[in-house]
């Protein structure tokens, strides 16, 4: 019997892609049963690949705002008729919400985010570490939890999107290979230092058979993106000249994207592109590596030189000391392993 299963998760940009991989595999497992993902508005592109799968786009400016509006939200939810609530998220608002349904007979379940886990991983003190389970293993488990086993190591990933004449208007027609740069992330301790990574730029940059793009957004970052381009002909700013699912489509055509723990990385991750990431004060053994990336793809800073490390789960801790952290990892490295995956 076809089941209709209620998928919430809200949050950053980066945790919300990464139920995309787990939800692609749920349908092309069981492709008999419905789910509708409740998340933010901006984050409805991320599904609509995906069988089976509807969007509700929750208001949390006014109609699902405060406890009334979830209380709304709930009654709102019902009227779909949901079988079971998987509960991505795990936070106050979400725990309401899924308590209203388990009150209402229905079947509940929500992910362990490993806190114990990781805070034994980041704490201040030398350590030897070992991998955490991955948030798409501990979402995978809480499908398990609702009756649903899901095998996550053998994706399948939609066929690269068509480019609109508008984007190809900025980009140029494909020719050699794509490399995108993320360079920023919502915390210090998790950006790669700018004059190094210029001069990871500079260094792509002398191979014509490389065309760079480089992603960010507000006013801040897209000063900085230009300064990164210079007068190099061979990168282009993405930053603010095209909407968020015309990005998603040219990352889609990438070969390789360069990023920070951060958002762009599981976007890109999530659209089968190879992603090298940066590490600073957090580390992949917390869970966050990118869907389906080998192990070193994962670019560390060096734990001889700072041995806390990982040091923050998320990268909102500051350490005395740490703050040149990711000076230790080398721009000849970055190089070497991009120009390693695309030659």
């Amino acid at each position: 019997m076809s089941k209709h299963i209620l998928v919430f998760r809200l949050s950053a940009m980066g945790d919300v892609a990464m139920t995309v991989p787990v939800l692609k595999a749920f349908s092309l497992q069981y492709p008999e049963h419905k789910i509708t993902v409740v998340s933010r508005p901006f984050f409805k592109p991320f599904f609509k690949d995906i069988d089976n799968v509807s969007f509700f786009a929750i208001d949390l400016k006014e109609r699902h705002k405060g406890f009334l509006g979830l209380l709304r939200l709930f009654f709102d939810l019902r009227k779909l008729n949901i079988d079971v609530v998987a509960d991505l998220h795990n936070v106050l608002r979400s725990k309401v919400v899924r308590t209203l349904f388990a009150l209402s007979g229905k079947k509940v379940a929500a992910t362990d985010k490993g806190r114990k886990d990781k805070k034994e991983l980041t704490k201040l003190e030398i350590k030897t570490i070992a991998p955490t389970k991955s948030m798409f293993e501990r979402h995978g488990d809480t499908f398990q939890k609702l009756g649903f086993s899901i095998q996550l190591n053998q994706p399948k990933f939609s066929q690269k999107a068509n480019l609109s004449d508008e984007i190809l208007s900025i980009t140029g027609n494909k020719e050699g290979k794509w490399i995108g740069i993320a360079p920023f992330a919502q915390y210090e301790s998790k950006v790669y230092p700018l004059d190094l990574m210029q001069e990871v730029i500079d260094a792509l940059v002398t191979d014509s058979k490389f065309k760079i793009f480089l992603f960010g957004g507000g006013e801040a970052e897209i000063k900085k993106l230009n300064q990164f381009k210079s007068n190099h002909e061979n990168v282009i700013v993405i930053a603010g000249k095209i909407e968020f699912q015309q990005e998603l489509d040219l990352i889609s055509n990438l070969n390789l994207m360069l990023s920070m723990d951060s958002g762009n990385a599981h976007i890109a991750a999530m659209l089968g592109v190879k992603v090298i990431t940066l590490w600073g004060a957090t580390h992949p053994f917390a869970g966050f590596k990118p869907f389906n990336q080998p192990d070193d793809y994962c670019i560390t800073s060096d734990r001889e030189q700072y041995p806390f490390l990982p040091t923050s789960v998320y990268g909102n801790k500051k350490v005395a000391g740490y703050e040149n952290a990711m000076r230790s990892i080398l721009p000849i490295t970055i190089i070497d392993k991009i120009k390693k995956e695309l030659n």
